[in-house]
């Protein structure tokens, strides 16, 4: 069971060959979910997937994001249901049924439209508060872009890294992914999902500052999952 995360860094209609390249390496990726942020509804990966995406963008007098973006879509393999979230344009949780059991998949942005630096911390809180509330019926993966490092000082807030931690801790998730270095894109299991599990992290996009053309100035994240059973 493989699940991948990307930040596209907002594609648009006009830039065809860039966009041609993300569905290449979202396709070699083969991913059974994937977690797509700063994105748009012109990134499909295919007829073998189900999305769902978080509201459509613009929201007026919010950003300056144009027609077709979205913050956040999970594209599915897996049959699936839509599961409330604080806030609908940026956090897309969904209940999928995988071959392991039942999986409650929530992609997001951590921190709001337009204001991240002064949003992050009460934004935080929030999908927190969601975090707690689902995790509570059943295993949890969160994914998407955190921007948060864990494993250097790339990029994070000391105070977010150690909310995010806590939590983690209190609900018994695992980062698979805190190790990678120079990473904000991350995907965390509940323990009881992955116990059996033996697991590999990878990262693509690895030249994303030199890549012609650029894709994005997010490198994508995967892990792998096999259960031995």
């Amino acid at each position: 069971m493989k699940i991948a995360t990307w930040n596209l860094e907002r594609p648009n209609a006009s830039s065809v060959g860039r966009n041609e390249t993300i569905l290449a390496e979202l396709k070699r990726v083969n991913a059974d979910l994937v977690i797509l942020t700063e994105t748009n509804c012109i990134i499909d990966p295919g007829s073998e997937y189900t999305p769902l995406a978080s509201d459509p963008l613009p929201i007026p007098g919010q950003s300056d994001y144009k027609q077709g973006e979205n913050r956040t879509t999970v594209w599915s393999k897996y049959p699936l249901r839509r599961i409330e979230t604080y806030d609908p344009a940026t956090a897309v949780c969904i209940n999928v049924q995988t071959p392991q059991g039942p999986l409650f998949v929530y992609g997001t942005v951590i921190g709001k439209l337009g204001s991240r630096e002064q949003s992050f911390l009460p934004d935080l809180e929030k999908q927190i508060a969601d975090w707690q509330r689902i995790s509570q019926a059943g295993n949890i993966c969160i994914a998407g872009d955190f921007n948060i490092s864990f494993s250097d000082s790339y990029y994070f807030t000391k105070e977010g890294r150690k909310k995010i931690c806590d939590c983690f801790e209190k609900l018994q998730i695992s980062n698979l992914t805190g190790q990678q270095a120079e990473c904000i894109d991350h995907i965390a299991i509940s323990d009881s999902f992955v116990k059996a599990a033996i697991y590999t992290a990878k990262e693509w996009n690895l030249e994303r500052r030199k890549a012609i053309p650029r894709l994005s100035d997010h490198k994508g994240v995967w892990v792998n999952l096999n259960f031995p059973w």
